[in-house]
């Protein structure tokens, strides 16, 4: 079936990213799986795109990304599935291709629907199962639209994601309200 070209794509519109691996790799949770795409993710977040935020599932990555247009959407996320494919067959000793499909973007176009795709991101690993308050295997521990403090201070110096410079990730999603520890997504357990 011929790939459909994606739309294009405006500026100031983030994008909730999801990309799926093949079937019959280990979990990306395990910790040498997660670190190995935590360091890719933060080598990639100032290329083409801006990687504001992610979380690791074990078959499949949600990103929260800015970028200017469809090209660089394209080449970014191209750029990024290389590394963390290459970085991934070195670990696990394997060849060949990581990802099950091309990676699926929605524009986020409205302060709810940017709230709505933190909480579903953020809070992912709820649909999941787990049932801590911050996943570990997520960038929430480095937002800064928490009810009450930061879990760590912006600029820490792991910090693997960039803040939103879009007004709709830095403020039109916080005139609905910050995020709460205990949010779940939509269909969430």
């Amino acid at each position: 079936m011929p790939h459909v070209r994606r739309p294009a794509h405006n500026h100031r519109h983030p994008l909730h990213v999801t990309v799926r691996v093949r079937d019959g790799l280990p979990s990306l949770r395990e910790d040498s799986l997660f670190l190995c795409i935590w360091r890719q993710i933060g080598a990639a977040k100032r290329r083409f795109l801006r990687i504001l935020h992610f979380s690791v599932q074990a078959d499949h990555l949600h990103f929260l990304i800015e970028t200017s247009d469809r090209v660089r959407l394209s080449s970014g996320m191209k750029g990024l599935g290389v590394r963390v494919a290459r970085r991934l067959n070195q670990l696990l000793g394997t060849r060949g291709s990581v990802w099950a499909e091309r990676y699926h973007a929605r524009a986020l176009t409205t302060p709810r629907a940017v709230r709505n795709a933190l909480v579903y991101v953020l809070f992912n690993h709820r649909k999941h199962g787990r049932l801590a308050l911050v996943d570990p295997r997520s960038s929430a521990r480095f937002h800064d639209g928490w009810v009450g403090e930061r879990l760590v201070a912006r600029g820490a110096r792991d910090e693997p994601v960039v803040p939103g410079k879009t007004w709709l990730m830095t403020h039109g999603w916080k005139r609905l309200g910050l995020l709460g520890r205990r949010e779940r997504p939509a269909g969430g357990r």
